[in-house]
């Protein structure tokens, strides 16, 4: 997935939050201003005592100060790469079984040769085919020289599958801090207004300051949490297809290093040999 795609498709959720947040404050200005219907001074008078105070979706947010918009800006930007990462570390993205079991089993019978694996390997689009690839080419040469070969491709394919990780980690680390620093903003502001002389006396100035301060904290931590699990994750997953890649890598060096042919050219004119004596 290209960057550019990403950040359309952030642009494109962040467009339609923005919509649905307008929308409802609009539902909610309409609701407030449209007249009751029933009797005319009682009524209304009756609608007046009873209802209970709302706040949409918006007014949350804009009461979290300006610090909430980075953090909501933040969940976006996860939800694309956990998605993306998704899909890339899918194990038959990244190990396909059935190819590694064919293309291991043709090389051991000696069912392809040098260039029939090189081909293989390269129309098959895995990672693990790349390592192959990679062995393949030093088909022949000593294990000393294809093991390096393999080490150095499968670090390479490390780090491609380790891609994005970082994001998912700087935001676990960076959306608490920026709602700490939001609930210390709101803080000093909402002392500033009770520190007002036409404040005294009004302690709901204070405890609406302190409830939308807290909101910035709430908000930093609800995306870092789950950022954080996630992470831990992925690096579980890159680890295992890690190990794997190299345990694959190493079973495909001893089959195409000089002394794996040696030794099993070996094997077959000792049983040729066996065969013939026994006839």
């Amino acid at each position: 997935m290209s960057p550019k795609f990403m950040l359309a498709a952030a642009l494109m959720l962040m467009a339609s939050v923005l919509c649905q947040l307008f929308v409802q404050e609009a539902v909610a200005g309409e609701n407030t201003v449209a007249p009751a219907v029933g009797s005319v001074a009682v009524a209304t008078g009756l609608e007046r005592a009873a209802a209970i105070p709302t706040r949409s979706l918006w007014d949350m947010l804009w009461a979290g100060g300006p610090l909430l918009v980075p953090i909501v800006v933040s969940s976006f930007v996860l939800l694309l790469v956990v998605f993306e990462r998704t899909v890339s570390l899918r194990r038959g993205r990244v190990v396909p079984r059935l190819f590694v079991e064919r293309f291991l089993l043709q090389i051991s019978e000696g069912a392809v040769d040098r260039g029939e694996a090189q081909a293989l390997c390269e129309e098959n689009s895995s990672h693990i085919a790349v390592v192959f690839g990679t062995a393949v080419r030093k088909w022949g040469k000593p294990e000393v020289e294809v093991e390096q070969a393999v080490l150095d491709e499968g670090e390479r394919v490390a780090n491609v599958l380790r891609r994005y990780l970082r994001v998912i980690n700087g935001v676990a680390t960076v959306c608490p801090l920026m709602g700490l620093l939001g609930t210390v903003w709101g803080m000093m502001e909402a002392f500033n207004a009770i520190a007002d002389s036409s404040a005294m006396g009004r302690p709901e100035l204070l405890a609406g300051g302190i409830s939308g301060a807290l909101l910035s904290t709430a908000a930093g931590l609800i995306v870092a949490i789950p950022a954080l699990i996630l992470y831990l994750f992925f690096v579980g997953r890159v680890d295992s297809l890690v190990m794997e890649i190299d345990r694959l890598g190493q079973n495909l060096v001893n089959m195409i290093s000089a002394e794996a042919l040696q030794e099993r050219k070996s094997s077959r004119m000792v049983a040729r040999r066996g065969k013939k004596r026994a006839a």
